[in-house]
């Protein structure tokens, strides 16, 4: 399997396993588990939301090339970085 992003947390998905399920029980390339279950976000906060929420996990707060940033380096970062995934894009 390629690697793939999850297009509502930016999750790097590079096992089958971590694909979210559509409601017929097949595999959505496009979400994660953790985000897509049986065709349905598991969640319905905003992106802002989801933002603070992965800025909550010490492991998160790194750059592209693995150095240690700050929560707030981070949080900019995904601001940035979620609007141009598929759930957050707008119209």
């Amino acid at each position: 399997m390629n690697e793939n992003v999850c297009q509502s947390c930016g999750m790097p998905m590079t096992a089958k396993e971590q694909l979210g399920t559509n409601g017929d029980g097949t595999s959505n390339a496009d979400y994660c588990v953790y985000c897509y279950k049986d065709g349905n976000f598991t969640s319905e906060e905003t992106m802002d939301e989801m933002i603070e929420a992965s800025a909550e996990y010490p492991e998160s707060l790194q750059d592209e090339k693995g150095n240690r940033i700050t929560k707030e380096e981070f949080i900019a970062s995904m601001k940035a970085y979620f609007p141009t995934l598929k759930r957050w894009k707008s119209n």
